[in-house]
């Protein structure tokens, strides 16, 4: 999706392209990241703050009731009120009954130019848990979250057949076209690697169109439990993208290429360390 100034406007926009992918026969629905505004950490704005909202609150409300009525699954990327001061970027796993399956609550928070999300939000505290729905298990994972190999095993760990990344990134301005496209690449290649590494299902749903400085990539895409491509969108127009995952692929991907049987967790512990220095101490 796009997204305009006003949140109730996104929030009636992602319910009826919701409808519609329902009707398409999706049964597990992924909006963007922070979907019912603009993507506002371009700036630091204590105006913002007002966009946030509490969890349960209206829009798990009204998400979980189409949810209850279409039958599907839906994951809801939200600008989360824990308590006054206290916020984050939270996606939402709403079963196909609508009850709320589970929560994640982003890890990895990014401070970079155009990006300055620490100014919003606190660092998760949940973990990288998955949460059983009517249709697969499913790891919910947010935009920043996809650079980092150690979330997306830890969420496949917990059971996640599926790990899905609420997205919201795009080039900023004076990008040279070589430069923008290998960034672009670089998203794409680290998440089909993630499928890879973990044998599972990946699905990044990226937002389309300009806001402000930022132009954003959009091509959205579902990749397979061997890194392939099963399904991807424009990087130019609103599309809804529909994937075929048969979850059978992931018994038989983990018996062909066993990277979990083979885990040296007995030599992995300095993954703990911020930096591992050398012998002579540089």
């Amino acid at each position: 999706m796009s997204a305009s100034e006003d949140p109730e406007a996104n929030l009636s926009k992602a319910e009826a392209r919701i409808r519609e992918a329902g009707k398409k026969g999706a049964q597990i629905v992924c909006l963007q990241e922070l979907f019912r505004s603009r993507y506002f950490c371009q700036s630091e704005d204590q105006r913002c703050f007002n966009l946030a909202e509490t969890i349960p609150g209206l829009s798990t409300d009204r998400l979980g009731a189409l949810a209850r009525e279409l039958q599907i699954v839906i994951v809801a990327s939200l600008f989360e009120k824990r308590s006054a001061g206290i916020y984050h970027n939270t996606a939402v796993v709403l079963d196909a009954d609508g009850s709320i399956a589970g929560k994640y609550r982003k890890m990895h928070i990014p401070d970079d130019p155009l990006y300055f999300e620490k100014f919003y939000f606190t660092p998760g505290d949940l973990g990288f848990p998955s949460f059983q729905t009517r249709y697969a298990r499913i790891g919910a994972l947010v935009c920043w979250d996809q650079w980092f190999p150690e979330a997306a095993r830890l969420a496949s760990l917990s059971g996640a057949e599926i790990l899905v990344y609420p997205t919201a990134i795009g080039w900023i301005p004076k990008e040279t076209r070589a430069v923008a496209q290998k960034q672009r690449d670089a998203w794409e290649l680290i998440q089909r690697a993630h499928a890879i590494a973990n044998g599972v299902f990946v699905a990044s749903v990226n937002r389309v169109g300009r806001e402000r400085n930022l132009k954003f990539w959009g091509h959205s895409f579902v990749a397979g439990p061997s890194g392939e491509i099963l399904s991807v969108a424009t990087g130019d127009r609103e599309e809804i993208l529909i994937a075929k995952c048969d979850l059978r692929k992931i018994d038989e991907i983990r018996e062909s290429w066993p990277f979990f049987r083979d885990r040296r967790i007995d030599a992995y512990s300095p993954l703990q360390s911020r930096f591992i220095d050398s012998p002579g101490g540089t």
